[in-house]
């Protein structure tokens, strides 16, 4: 049985919920990250880099890095079709959307709520502007997502890569999720906030977002 390493509201979010677009049989194994579990030597072993998410499948392979899993995923599961078919022109837009996600959206993101990792310990004054300039560098990216929604069509008509939901509606929908708070969130772009419903709307999401408990509104 695939065993999940999580915290609610983590990166480790994309990942829960496709397990439970899959169906398959699956574990949460709470991570007591306010505890500092994720930094334990045995989480360690896990992932050298102490970070959420880890999953291990029932032969004890391990594997962390969110995108990573997601594709993992997608492709020891095909028959559910969560992403186009290798070596085809949707194959490689998979990958950009994906790869953007997590190489560029995320860490910005993270950026914002973990400013403290860019400075020296005790400045203040350069933890505000490491969260500052983080939201100001998000705003165009969300004009990016917002712009490759809308070419398909309509608020709330397709999924990021068209007609097909793959795995990186999952990444968008929880990095999308992470900017809730901020001045200008990606539920104020009229294409993005039509994909955050679509989203909820879907029983999977649901399931997830039940399980770990978020609070209202989730987005």
């Amino acid at each position: 049985m695939i065993t999940l390493h999580y915290f609610p509201s983590n990166a480790s979010f994309a990942p829960h919920i496709v397990l439970e677009e899959l169906q398959v049989p699956f574990r949460l194994s709470l991570v007591e990250r306010d505890v500092g579990a994720h930094k334990s030597p045995e989480y360690l072993k896990l992932n050298p880099n102490g970070l959420i998410p880890v999953m291990v499948d029932g032969d004890g392979m391990v594997m962390y890095e969110t995108a990573a899993i997601l594709m993992h995923l997608a492709d020891a599961h095909p028959d559910a079709k969560l992403a186009p078919a290798p070596g085809t022109a949707a194959r490689a837009q998979f990958y950009k959307w994906l790869i953007w996600l997590t190489n560029t959206l995320q860490p910005t993101t993270i950026a914002y709520y973990y400013p403290e990792r860019w400075v020296d310990e005790g400045n203040a004054d350069g933890v505000a502007q490491v969260k500052k300039h983080a939201e100001l560098r998000v705003g165009p990216l969300l004009d990016q997502l917002e712009a490759q929604l809308a070419s398909h069509g309509a608020p709330g008509t397709s999924w990021l890569l068209g007609a097909d939901y793959t795995v990186t509606d999952a990444m968008a929908f929880m990095l999308c999720r992470w900017t809730r708070n901020f001045a200008r969130p990606a539920r104020s772009l009229p294409h993005i906030n039509g994909f955050l419903q679509r989203m909820q709307a879907r029983p999977a999401v649901q399931r997830a977002i039940a399980t770990e408990k978020l609070p209202q509104p989730v987005v």
